[in-house]
């Protein structure tokens, strides 16, 4: 099959691999229809996550076709179409019968902290991803969902994380009617975790980013404010100028270990890698919301050390709230927003690449080329 193969910092190409094959009797193996890249994928590509290896397949969001299926699965048959969340989980373990399925304690032996993600470095679990023309799809009878026939399949693929995580950091922010949320990043989460904002309650919602292309389509589709944080000299003294010199009363990081707006911390963190992301955009967030307010965090970080302003957080009251979205336990209530027309997930799709071409892809996401949003692979183009 082809495959998208990591080769290095900024080395990526499309290679020749082995199907892979049924190694449990509870596996599936799916034909991949359509993939995403996505902007936690940048954070592997350029080099940001430890122990991401050579050789090793990105991609944890993904649809597709099943293929063959293990002896023992009972709920998917060869034919199927599926949507797969980017969490592998067992379903069964302590943290999964909680709805942690992010933090299942059985499908990654290589951490303690966060359970199995597809295509995403050995510290979550050294499973293959989806860029690629099939993949193994552990546990088969609890991840993976039938696709509904009236859910269009790039609307399914943007359920499979960036719809789901944003959705999720709306969630955690716990939004009451009338909240102002500021959400750092308006890359696709932040576009959807702004968007989703407003169906939680907020009476106010404000994106902060840089470029600005992005903060247009923040504007268009989560029909947000935007402030370009380049344009001030401080991003914090604005939002408190403009929140009656309170804060927000919510504030959603959804941008993560690469985060722009100071050069020593963005140097010390993406490009000697001595901590395990910048902590600037989180930083911002602290500063930003008011004294007893909620910061999400939905932007991803390395397990190293970040020089995060904890103790202000402390001071101020803070409720810091954060994971790697439980993505099957937000179907349901998406599936009813799309349904009934609040959400068109492929709204912020921007570019469908033929997966030959994906080196260039990531390329253009990773540079901001071409008012670039969100990537789709499609592997049989």
């Amino acid at each position: 099959m082809r495959a998208m193969v990591y080769r290095g910092p900024y080395k990526v190409r499309v290679e020749e691999k082995d199907i892979p094959p049924i190694e449990h009797p509870n596996d599936a193996i799916v034909r991949v229809t359509l993939a995403a890249i996505c902007g936690s994928d940048l954070h592997l590509y350029h080099g940001m996550m430890p122990d991401t290896r050579v050789g090793m397949t990105f991609g944890h969001e993904f649809i597709g076709v099943v293929e063959q299926v293990g002896s023992s699965v009972q709920n998917l048959k060869v034919g199927d179409r599926v949507m797969v969340p980017f969490n592998i989980y067992c379903g069964s373990c302590y943290f999964c019968v909680r709805g942690l399925y992010s933090n299942c304690h059985n499908v990654n032996p290589n951490a303690t902290a966060v359970g199995g993600i597809y295509g995403y470095s050995h510290t979550c679990g050294g499973y293959d991803g989806g860029q690629s023309e099939y993949v193994r799809v552990p546990f088969a009878d609890v991840g993976p969902s039938i696709i509904p026939d009236w859910l269009d399949d790039e609307d399914a693929l943007m359920c499979t994380d960036a719809l789901s995580t944003g959705y999720f950091g709306a969630q955690l922010g716990d939004i009451s009617e009338g909240d102002t949320v500021a959400v750092f990043g308006a890359g696709p989460v932040g576009l959807f975790a702004a968007k989703s904002a407003w169906l939680m309650g907020a009476g106010r919602v404000i994106v902060i980013d840089q470029l600005e292309y992005r903060l247009e389509k923040a504007r268009s589709f989560a029909q947000a404010e935007t402030r370009n944080f380049a344009e001030y000299d401080d991003i914090v003294v604005e939002m408190k100028k403009t929140t009656d010199y309170l804060g927000a009363d919510v504030v959603i990081d959804a941008v993560g270990a690469e985060a722009d707006g100071n050069f020593t911390q963005h140097v010390t963190a993406a490009k000697f890698k001595l901590q395990g992301g910048s902590p600037i955009a989180l930083n911002w967030a602290i500063d930003s919301v008011r004294k007893g307010g909620t910061v999400s965090v939905m932007g991803a970080y390395g397990p190293m050390f970040s020089a995060v302003k904890f103790g202000d957080a402390m001071n101020k009251g803070l409720t810091l709230r954060m994971n790697q979205a439980p993505v099957k336990r937000q179907w349901p209530r998406l599936f009813e927003h799309i349904q009934n027309g609040y959400l068109k997930p492929n709204d912020i799709v921007t570019h469908r690449i033929p997966l030959e071409h994906i080196a260039e892809g990531y390329h253009m996401f990773s540079a901001k080329l071409d008012n670039c949003i969100k990537p789709v692979i499609v592997p049989n183009a």
